[in-house]
C-alpha cells in the first residue's frame, strides 16, 4: 500500500518538541508551520473522526449541470470544476478546484456567467519556447489568478506525450519528447505552487487521444512505457513536486487507470516515491475497493460523473466490513493533507476578493507566446515585414477581432468577453472562444505608415482582389481543437483553397497558423513564409505582430514533428475512429514502443514536413568547441554559441545522443538543450548535463535502468534532423534501480522555489 515514510516515534517526538508554538498551544499541533508536512498530516489524521476522513476523499462537482437536478454544495464556487469540504474544527481548508493548465477556466453553467481571466498560450506554444523560466512565470501568473478567484487547486498542467498528432487535447500538453515535457511541465508546476495553490499533474497515463478516451485500452510493454510516456511524468514530478496527480479515463494493459495497481502502486509509489495524492478524472472511477487498494486517494465529482458514488457511503461500508482497512483510509487522508500543508493551502488562506492586475498578467502571456512562435518558412527573407511596406492585406482567421483558443474544460473566458461569439458548438466542448487581442490592430501599430485592408476570406475571389492590391499578404489560418474530439490534419473549410488562391496572385504571401497542433500544408511551395502561432493566449495578437514586423526575433522551435502525410504516422487511421458508439477497443502501442514522434521518423527512415526541434530565426548562429566528459558520474556536454548575424536573437542549441552500436528505440534521443539570447557578434559557452536515464534503457526483468558499456555519439544541432557538430565518448556500464532519488522539500511549497 502507498505509505508515508517515517516512524511514529519521530512523529510524536516532533509534535512534543513543538508543542509550545502558537498553533500547538491552541491544541492543534498540525497547524504548527515548523513541523514537516508529513508530521502535520499524521497528527491531523489522528485527530479526525471517520466521517471527517471520508469527507476528504470525496469530491463534488462545483457547477450547475444544465438539465440535471444536481446542485453543488453552497460553499462551492459556481462554475468551478470541483469542491471538497474542509474540516473547520481542525483548521483544514476546503479544496476549491478550478480547471486549468492554461488559466483559470470556468465550467459552462446554466446562467452563462463566466469568470474573465488571463489565458496563457497553449501548452505546445509554451513548450515551443524551450524556456522553462517562461513556463514557471506563466504558472505563477495563473496560480495567483486562481487564488484571487477563490481557488486553491488547479487541474493542470498536462504531461501526456503527443503520441497522436490528431489528439484533441494535444494543445494542452507539452511535446512528443519526455525530457522536454518533463522539464516544461515541472516548471509550470513550480510556478503554480509558488502561489500556495496545488498543481494537479494530468492525465496519468497513456491518455493520448480523445476518440474512445473512456473505453480504449492502451497496450504497451512496461519497459517501452518507462522510456517514453512515463518518463515524462517522472521528470515532471521530480522537477515540480506536484501536490496531486490525476489518473486518466482510459485503461492501460486491461485495467482502468484509476484502479491500475501497476501504475499507481508499483510505478508511482514504489518506483518514484511520489508523496502527493492521486485524484480521479471526472468520471474515471469504476470501483470502491479496487481503487482504494490500488492507490486512488480522492474520487472527483462522483455524484455527477461516475456511474454511482464509489467513495463516500460506499467506502464507509468497505471500511466497516474490512475490505478496506482503516489504515488505508488514513493513508489516503495523510497524502491529501500532506500536499495541503506542503504547498501552503492551509497556512495561506485564499482571498477571493484580491486584486488581479490583468495588464501585467497579459504581458506574461504575451512574452510566453512571443518566444513560442515558430518561424517555419522564410523564403527570400520575406520576414520580418519591412516597416516601410505601403500596402498590407490581412485575410482570414477573424484577425480583425482576436486570436483563437482551444475548447473543453481548459477554456478560459477572457477579459472583455469572447471577441467572436456564436461560433462552434454552444454546448460542450464549446463555445469557440476568441481572445480579444486582434493581430490586425497590433500590426497597424507596428507599421503606422502603411495602409491595411482586411478580408474575412469567406469570398475567395474578393480575397484575391485584395491580394493583388497589396505589397504583402498575411493569411491567418485556423484549426480549432477541443477536449472530447480529435481533429483532422487538414485545415477545415476552404482555407487551403484560400491560401493557394491568394498565393497564386501574390507570391509575397505569409501564412500565420493558429492551430492546436500540426497541420498539412499542400500550399507550402506557393507561399513565401509560414509562422506557427499555436493558440496564442491573451497577448497573442500583439506577440504575432511583433514577430511579423521584427520587433521580436522568432525563437520558437517545434515541440512536435509536423508530418508530410498521415501515411507517415504510426497509425495512419486514427485508432477507434471507424467504430460506432462507445465500443471498447485496444490501441497496440507496441507498434511505436518508445519511438514517439521524431524517434518514429528516425527509426523508420522517414522525413517529416518539419522535424521536432526545428525553428528559424531572423539572425544566424554558429556552434563550436563541442566536448563531452564524465564528471562525478554525470555526462556533461559543453559548446560555444555565437550570433554571426546582424540582429539580436535567441538560439536553441539541442544535444542528442545515441549508442554507436544501436539497440535503442531510435538512433538518437534528445539529451538536453540551452536557450541562449545573444546580441550580434556575441558568444557564450554553455554546458548541458545529461540525465543518466537518457543514456540507458529500462530493463523490465531487472527492474533497473541499464546503460551498456561502449561508444556513444553526441550530436549538436538546431533540430532533431540537422546537426553541425558531433563527438564520441566511451562510457562505462551503469545500472540504477527503478527508484530514482528525489528530494522533497519541507518548506512552504514542498517544491523548489521560483527561479
Amino acid at each position: 500500500m502507498r505509505r508515508l515514510k517515517g516512524s511514529l516515534a519521530l512523529v510524536l517526538l516532533g509534535a512534543c518538541a513543538c508543542a509550545a508554538h502558537a498553533a500547538g498551544a491552541a491544541g492543534r499541533p498540525w497547524l504548527d508551520r515548523q513541523l514537516s508536512p508529513d508530521v502535520r498530516a499524521r497528527l491531523a489524521v489522528r485527530a479526525m473522526s471517520q466521517r471527517e476522513k471520508l469527507r476528504l476523499v470525496f469530491g463534488y462537482f462545483g457547477s450547475v449541470t444544465p438539465g440535471s437536478p444536481y446542485r453543488p454544495p453552497r460553499q462551492a464556487r459556481m462554475g468551478s470544476a470541483g469542491y471538497v469540504p474542509g474540516i473547520a474544527r481542525l483548521g483544514i481548508a476546503p479544496q476549491w478546484i478550478s480547471d486549468a493548465g492554461l488559466g483559470v477556466a470556468t465550467q459552462r453553467a446554466s446562467t452563462d456567467v463566466y469568470r474573465e481571466r488571463t489565458a496563457l498560450p497553449s501548452g505546445l506554444a509554451t513548450a515551443a519556447s524551450w524556456n522553462p523560466s517562461l513556463a514557471e512565470r506563466g504558472g505563477a501568473m495563473i496560480g495567483a489568478e486562481a487564488r484571487a478567484s477563490g481557488f486553491n487547486v488547479l487541474l493542470g498542467p498536462g504531461a501526456d506525450l503527443v503520441r497522436e498528432v490528431r489528439g484533441g487535447r494535444d494543445f494542452e500538453y507539452a511535446s512528443e519528447d519526455p525530457l522536454l515535457t518533463g522539464v516544461m511541465a515541472g516548471a509550470e508546476i513550480r510556478g503554480i505552487q509558488s502561489q500556495h495553490v496545488i498543481a494537479v499533474l494530468k492525465h496519468f497515463a497513456f491518455n493520448d487521444q480523445e476518440t474512445g478516451r473512456t473505453v480504449y485500452d492502451a497496450r504497451i510493454a512496461h519497459a517501452a512505457g518507462r522510456e517514453s510516456d512515463l518518463l515524462g511524468f517522472e521528470l515532471a514530478i521530480e522537477q515540480g513536486h506536484p501536490g496531486a496527480l490525476m489518473c486518466a479515463y482510459n485503461r492501460t494493459d486491461g485495467h482502468y487507470n484509476c484502479q491500475n495497481r501497476w501504475l499507481l502502486h508499483h510505478v508511482l509509489d514504489g518506483d518514484w516515491g511520489y508523496r502527493g495524492y492521486v485524484m480521479s478524472d471526472w468520471g474515471a472511477t469504476h470501483s470502491t475497493v479496487r481503487s482504494a487498494l490500488a492507490g486512488l486517494d480522492q474520487d472527483s465529482a462522483s455524484s455527477v460523473f461516475d456511474q454511482r458514488p464509489y467513495y463516500g457511503a460506499a467506502l464507509a461500508r468497505a471500511v466497516a466490513d474490512g475490505r478496506v482497512s482503516e489504515a488505508t483510509l488514513d493513508e489516503m487522508d495523510e497524502r491529501i493533507l500532506r500536499s495541503m500543508f506542503a504547498v501552503g493551502v492551509v497556512d495561506h488562506p485564499i482571498d477571493p476578493e484580491a486584486h488581479i492586475d490583468f495588464t501585467a498578467d497579459q504581458a506574461v502571456a504575451e512574452a510566453d507566446e512571443q518566444q513560442g512562435i515558430v518561424l517555419l518558412k522564410n523564403a527570400a527573407g520575406i520576414l520580418p515585414l519591412a516597416r516601410t511596406v505601403r500596402r498590407v492585406a490581412v485575410i482570414g482567421g477573424h484577425a480583425d477581432r482576436g486570436v483563437l483558443s482551444g475548447g473543453g474544460s481548459s477554456t478560459v473566458f477572457p477579459v472583455g468577453g469572447n471577441a467572436v461569439p456564436g461560433l462552434g458548438p454552444q454546448g460542450w466542448p464549446g463555445p469557440r472562444v476568441y481572445l480579444p487581442n486582434a493581430p490586425l490592430g497590433a500590426m497597424m501599430g507596428q507599421a503606422p505608415q502603411a495602409r491595411f485592408r482586411y478580408a474575412s476570406g469567406r469570398n475567395i475571389a474578393h480575397a484575391q482582389q485584395l491580394a493583388k492590391w497589396a505589397d504583402r499578404v498575411v493569411v491567418f489560418a485556423m484549426q480549432w481543437a477541443a477536449e472530447s474530439q480529435d481533429v483532422s490534419l487538414r485545415l477545415r473549410g476552404q482555407q487551403n483553397q484560400l491560401i493557394a488562391a491568394v498565393a497564386a496572385v501574390n507570391p509575397h504571401t505569409v501564412v500565420v497558423l493558429e492551430t492546436g497542433g500540426p497541420v498539412l500544408m499542400p500550399w507550402l511551395a506557393r507561399v513565401a513564409g509560414v509562422l506557427e502561432a499555436w493558440f496564442p493566449g491573451s497577448g497573442g495578437g500583439t506577440a504575432i505582430a511583433r514577430v511579423l514586423f521584427g520587433a521580436a526575433d522568432p525563437s520558437g522551435h517545434l515541440p512536435v514533428s509536423f508530418p508530410a502525410s498521415s501515411r507517415e504516422l504510426a497509425f495512419p487511421q486514427l485508432p477507434g475512429a471507424a467504430l460506432r458508439g462507445n465500443q471498447p477497443f485496444s490501441i497496440d502501442y507496441g507498434r511505436q514502443g518508445a519511438a514517439v514522434g521524431y524517434k518514429w521518423y528516425q527509426s523508420k527512415g522517414l522525413k517529416p514536413l518539419y522535424p521536432f526541434g526545428y525553428g528559424l530565426s531572423y539572425t544566424r548562429f554558429a556552434y563550436s568547441g563541442l566536448s563531452a566528459a564524465l564528471e562525478h558520474g554525470r555526462l556533461v556536454v559543453r559548446f560555444t554559441v555565437r550570433n554571426v548575424g546582424r540582429r539580436a536573437g535567441a538560439a536553441v542549441p539541442q544535444v542528442y545522443v545515441g549508442p554507436l552500436a544501436g539497440g535503442w528505440e531510435a538512433p538518437r534521443r534528445l539529451a538536453g538543450w540551452h536557450k541562449v539570447e545573444l546580441a550580434p557578434g556575441a558568444a557564450r559557452t554553455v554546458s548541458v548535463t545529461v540525465d543518466p536515464r537518457l543514456l540507458a534503457v529500462f530493463d523490465g526483468a531487472k527492474h533497473r535502468w541499464v546503460r551498456a558499456a561502449g561508444r556513444y555519439v553526441l550530436w549538436l544541432g538546431d533540430s532533431s534532423a540537422h546537426f553541425v557538430r558531433s563527438v564520441r565518448i566511451t562510457l562505462p556500464a551503469w545500472q540504477h534501480p527503478a527508484r530514482w532519488p528525489v528530494h522533497y522539500g519541507h518548506g512552504a511549497h514542498g517544491a523548489r522555489s521560483a527561479g
